[in-house]
């Protein structure tokens, strides 16, 4: 199976991701956290270091519950951290959304 590369913004979102993580961990175990989410120490320790940047959503949820972190609060603090690195960036067009899509209200 062939990978698609990831992109620099991808990285720096593991990365941000992984050090929420480990600053919430503070001084636990790493195989202590590991094994409460119900994961290897190693998938922790990739993910902590940013070298698992993508981690399943399932994944982080067992992170989350074990750290004692909202899925609200991981995607608040890596929003907020991504919204200050595209400040010089533009924002990127809105892509259409097709009539046959209903939208939620």
């Amino acid at each position: 199976m062939v990978r698609t590369p990831l992109t620099p913004e991808e990285r720096l979102r593991g990365e941000r991701l992984g050090a929420l993580l480990r600053a919430a961990r503070g001084e636990r175990s790493m195989a202590a956290v590991a094994a409460s989410a119900g994961i290897s120490a190693e998938t922790l320790r990739k993910i902590e270091t940013g070298r698992a940047p993508t981690p399943a959503f399932f994944t982080v949820a067992a992170l989350a519950g074990a750290l004692g972190l909202s899925l609200d609060e991981i995607l608040g603090r890596c929003a907020a951290e991504r919204a200050v690195a595209s400040v010089d960036r533009p924002a990127p067009v809105p892509a259409a959304v097709p009539a046959s899509v209903p939208l939620i209200a």
